[in-house]
């Protein structure tokens, strides 16, 4: 790798830990729903990762944060499609929307976490650790949580945009 290579990957791996931290930290912010613990925080880390850092980057934020908080006891295995499928999503809409319009991958997020991952949760997880609920339900309580953090996200990103008009990219922050 050449050396600007090296910095930028740096830079990304320090970010997405930074993220997967905050998520960590926000979590104290949850609202059990079930067998489920929604965190609407990690879906505002989630929009911000994902649109900052990328799709992979930020799903591997999103897998750190679920982690950990697994092993803190203040997670659930329902973390995992909870937060990775919205990460996901809103990292490959924003890298499909021009500049610009980065703000609107947001859009995303409830779509691979309120459809995505509650499906896997209710068709694949569930089945597997014992906890038979439907899809509705996952569907439900997912997006209760990742519709306010989205938006949250969405304007935190419109902030930021603006803020970084002066570099005209998000990529002054890698």
């Amino acid at each position: 790798m050449q050396n600007e290579e090296k910095r930028k990957f740096f830079r990304r791996a320090v970010l997405a830990g930074a993220f997967a931290a905050a998520g960590v930290v926000l979590s104290v912010v949850s609202i059990p729903v079930g067998p489920t613990k929604c965190f609407p925080f990690q879906h505002t880390i989630n929009v911000l990762a994902g649109a900052i850092l990328g799709p992979w980057w930020a799903v591997g934020a999103a897998f750190t944060t679920s982690v950990v908080r697994n092993m803190m006891g203040t997670g659930s295995l329902f973390a995992f499609p909870g937060s990775m499928f919205g990460a996901l999503f809103v990292g490959l809409a924003a890298r499909a929307l021009p500049e610009k319009y980065k703000f609107c991958a947001a859009c995303a997020e409830p779509v691979g976490t309120g459809i995505v991952g509650a499906w896997v949760a209710a068709k694949i997880l569930g089945p597997a650790i014992g906890k038979s609920v439907g899809f509705l339900f996952f569907s439900g309580s997912f997006l209760m949580s990742c519709v306010p953090g989205a938006l949250i996200g969405a304007a935190l990103l419109c902030c930021l945009q603006k803020r970084m008009a002066l570099t005209k990219t998000f990529g002054a922050l890698i």
